[in-house]
């Protein structure tokens, strides 16, 4: 929770930073919610993409020319199921849930003013652990002898190189963009005494809608 909260200061400081700079068209608080879909790559287990939401804050200031910079604070809900087996041999894919929030900063090539605009840079992601219901626990994860509940101590941060596009009107815009990351999101179990080696990269495809104030 204190990670969260340093990071709402950090975006409200930002936006002060922004409000100094001037009240040019650009320069205006977003409200931003949509939904995700995260797909864990790795070759440890099966794993199917699966429909999360996000919810957040953003501020789009004037940069350079046809340049804006975005600067956005996100939190969401990723899911994704794993194979499993339940004792009685049932096969069950368990939804894994994880909470967490990211801080992002874009530079924005704006194609048309207020309508057009392709977005790339840095996300930096905060993550909790992967959340499962209790009655899933216990199954095994199809193919290997790791149960459910082994691999839901993930790596705390994460870092996500992401190329999105904005469009729409003044006031009411929508934003699709792809982010890769970069970090095994697994490595933290590979400090456990299971003899695998774990790797995973998640790859989150994000659609939202943003709301200029």
């Amino acid at each position: 929770m204190k990670k969260i909260y340093f990071t709402s200061v950090l975006f409200f400081a930002v936006s002060a930073v922004f409000a100094q700079y001037g009240y040019r068209d650009s320069n205006r608080i977003g409200v931003t919610f949509g939904g995700n879909q995260l797909t864990l790559n790795t070759d440890n287990f099966q794993t199917t993409p699966d429909i999360g939401w996000n919810a957040g804050l953003s501020v789009r200031g004037n940069f350079y020319e046809s340049w804006d910079i975005v600067y956005a604070l996100q939190f969401s809900e990723n899911n994704f199921s794993v194979a499993t087996r339940k004792f009685n041999n049932q096969n069950v894919d368990v939804n894994y849930k994880l909470a967490s929030a990211q801080i992002s900063l874009q530079l924005s090539y704006v194609l048309v003013e207020n309508h057009l605009s392709i977005e790339f840079g840095p996300i930096v992601q905060v993550n909790g652990k992967f959340k499962i219901d209790f009655e899933d626990e216990n199954n095994t994860i199809t193919g290997t002898t790791l149960l459910a509940k082994d691999i839901i101590d993930i790596s705390k941060f994460n870092f996500y190189p992401t190329v999105g596009i904005t469009a729409g009107v003044r006031h009411f815009r929508i934003n699709l963009s792809y982010q890769y990351g970069i970090n095994n999101m697994l490595e933290n179990l590979n400090t456990k005494q299971t003899g695998v080696k774990f790797k995973g990269n998640p790859g989150i495809l994000n659609a939202n809608i943003i709301l200029y104030l």
